[in-house]
């Protein structure tokens, strides 16, 4: 899309994929941080761009985080759109299907810490169980490359500055979320997060706000102010001084 619009020296804004992180801070409310974590990592069958599939711990804190976020995955029963049991549904394509299949066997083959999940599931439709790998390596294909299904990795740091690192080493910068007891911990560290948008211990979506991202997870703004400037162009104009 961006060569073709170079073509034409038409700009052109890209909204693409992500690899967002969860950055779980020393002091911050487990149970709190690990139910939201889980629950939009999972969003959508994890089919959303701005899907938070990594979850950063201190590993002090990895075996309770893997507990509480495997607890919360069993609650997540998979079936039928319609059915009012059900908290998650299908992929979108048999395509997806067999790619999310791939990527949990590539955690398999690679000896990764698998907790949670990890099936197939018997149709009709195309599903996947909501899967946790533990203690992945964040430098691990599944813990850099956009799986866009229901598969979440939780990675140990050992400080701070380690899980802003992690954070920031991926190609893609699209979303991501900082929690901590202390706000204005939070918030200095959701400011070292190369990302478009960061929550904050669980702030709403701001449909006010730009959307979008850095590196991989593309270029330009949507929503709010800048999402409108997008579709212009400045002209500036100059007066003569007078006397």
């Amino acid at each position: 899309m961006a060569a073709l619009a170079a073509a034409n020296v038409v700009r052109v804004t890209l909204e693409l994929g992500g690899k967002s992180a969860s950055v779980l801070l020393d002091d911050a409310d487990l149970g709190v941080a690990v139910k939201a974590s889980v629950r939009n990592a999972f969003l959508n069958a994890g089919q959303t761009c701005s899907a938070w599939s990594r979850l950063i711990v201190p590993r002090r804190h990895l075996d309770e985080v893997v507990d509480r976020a495997v607890a919360e995955a069993a609650k997540l029963t998979v079936g039928h759109p319609l059915d009012p049991a059900t908290r998650m549904g299908p992929l979108a394509s048999l395509e997806q299907q067999r790619s999310v299949g791939e990527y949990v066997r590539l955690g398999r083959d690679a000896g990764l810490h698998l907790v949670h999940g990890g099936e197939p599931l018997d149709g009709p439709g195309y599903y996947a169980a909501p899967t946790i790998f533990a203690d992945v390596p964040a430098d691990s294909r599944l813990a850099q490359e956009e799986v866009f299904g229901p598969v979440l990795c939780v990675i140990a740091v050992d400080d701070e500055d380690e899980a802003v690192e992690v954070a920031n080493g991926t190609p893609y910068g699209l979303a991501g979320g900082v929690w901590s007891a202390d706000p204005d911990r939070a918030l200095a560290v959701a400011g070292r997060l190369r990302t478009g948008q960061v929550d904050v211990n669980g702030a709403p979506f701001n449909p006010a706000a730009p959307f979008g991202g850095f590196g991989l997870s593309g270029t330009g703004r949507e929503l709010g102010r800048f999402g409108i400037e997008e579709f212009l162009e400045t002209t500036s104009v100059q007066l003569p001084v007078t006397a």
